[in-house]
């Protein structure tokens, strides 16, 4: 209804009221005389502020890795306790009649040993950029060193053997060839495993498919890089 003056009346605005209720916030129409409250605000793909980021698991191969570190490293740990203990009881260490062992060689392999852990990590990096060639790259450095590092020992211990350094010789010879040749065994193996990842990451393999099996290859190669030190100062320092 219209008035004279051209104005809608009171009575036509309070019908359009009762005939179109407001809307809330939201841009909702109220369900049974109350407003709906305004739905939850949209996060993207990235979360919004305040949302954490999402972790990244660890996967099961590394985990079991570790449990294995953690089992070798007591391991290792009551072996140079033995060392220590033989010590205690024998006045002279080593004895006087027995080879002197090799400690510049030694001194220049362990930097060799260290310098493939460093390819280990820089093989990591690649991996994570998804470079194929370049992964290839560093882990057949690190490969390559840790041949040279076995190699070097073997050499060693052969001319030790020759002087008269031998299994049954002292209990110098048992305690060395034993935590030594124990490391070696580590390098070995983790030596055959590095080269199983290299052989399948340089025939083609997709480098993310295979990057479980290089992250815990390079967490053992770390494991043993880092355990030879220890042994180092234990056996041809101290």
């Amino acid at each position: 209804m219209v008035n004279a003056a051209g104005a809608p009346s009171i009575l036509t605005m309070a019908t359009g009221l009762l005939e179109a209720p407001p809307r809330g916030r939201t841009g909702r129409r109220p369900s049974n005389g109350h407003i709906l409250p305004p739905p939850p605000p949209e996060r993207g793909d990235g979360g919004g502020d305040g949302e954490p980021a999402p972790r990244r698991r660890l996967d099961n191969l590394r985990l079991a890795i570790l449990f294995f570190i953690g089992a070798e490293s007591m391991f290792f740990a009551a072996l140079i306790s033995g060392l220590f203990i033989l010590r205690l009881g024998i006045p002279a260490w080593p004895p006087p009649l027995q080879p002197r062992l090799p400690l510049g060689v030694t001194t220049a392999n362990t930097v060799v040993l260290l310098a493939s852990s460093v390819a280990m990590v820089l093989a990591g990096r690649a991996l994570a950029r998804g470079i194929r060639w370049e992964l290839v790259r560093w882990l057949t450095v690190a490969a390559v060193l840790g041949a040279i590092f076995l190699g070097v020992q073997g050499y060693e211990w052969v001319r030790l053997v020759r002087f008269g350094l031998t299994m049954s010789s002292s209990t110098y010879g048992t305690t060395f060839y034993t935590l030594i040749g124990t490391h070696a065994i580590h390098v070995a193996g983790a030596l055959v495993w590095l080269l199983v990842v290299l052989g399948l990451t340089a025939g083609g393999a997709a480098v993310q498919r295979r990057g479980s099996m290089v992250r815990g290859c390079a967490l053992y190669w770390h494991f043993v890089v880092g355990l030879w030190p220890v042994l180092f100062v234990a056996v041809y320092l101290l």
